[in-house]
């Protein structure tokens, strides 16, 4: 008995010992398991799995750029045209169905995965005017009056889809006689829109 007592003494002075040399190293000793809890939550930005409330339409498929984590992302949308529409009619028609599915306020799963829009409800969409390229699109409030964010979903929307050309650029307008100008949706203002407004030029002579 008197052997393990005084084998049990250096065991429990080697504890205190071990604590000061820790404390020499900058590493804080504890008595007992520390649980520091789950790790936090980060914004997604994606869904794990197909969203059924914005897929419930049937029409043309098409992508709307939102918000998530200050940046542009993708999403999958549906926009109705009504068949033997002409290329003018069906143009405008993807242009506002492409506005209104911006300004509609995320599902419940994509606020949760942290979506966000800065269109607001209400812009509508026009054709060219005398004198505009013809493949302009003349918006209900003037492009430079919209936030940057707005404007950064709009013209990245736009220029990637039927409504216009196509090339990563859309003419937009506003409802009065200013000239219309061409935006450009670039990697810039994907990643900053709210730092980055879409580049824009002239488009006399187009």
């Amino acid at each position: 008995m008197m052997t393990a007592r005084l084998t049990a003494v250096p065991r429990l002075l080697a504890v205190p010992a071990l604590a000061v040399l820790l404390a020499g190293c900058g590493i804080r000793a504890t008595e007992v398991p520390t649980n520091f809890g789950p790790a936090p939550s980060r914004v997604q930005c994606s869904l794990s799995e197909p969203d059924v409330s914005t897929q419930a339409a049937r029409g043309l498929s098409v992508q709307v750029f939102l918000l998530c984590g200050s940046a542009l992302v993708t999403v999958d949308r549906t926009v109705r045209v009504p068949d033997g529409a002409a290329d003018s009619e069906r143009r405008m028609l993807v242009a506002q169905g492409l506005l209104d599915q911006l300004a509609t306020p995320p599902s419940a799963a994509e606020k949760e995965a942290g979506y966000s829009t800065a269109v607001r409800d209400g812009i509508t969409v026009g054709g060219p005017r005398p004198g505009d390229p013809e493949d302009t699109l003349r918006l209900s409030t003037t492009p430079a009056g919209l936030t940057s964010y707005a404007l950064a979903q709009i013209v990245c929307t736009f220029s990637d889809s039927a409504a216009a050309e196509g090339d990563g650029s859309v003419v937009l307008g506003g409802p009065g006689t200013e000239a219309p100008r061409r935006y450009e949706c670039t990697h810039e203002v994907r990643a900053r829109p709210g730092s980055t407004e879409p580049p824009s030029k002239g488009v006399a002579g187009e």
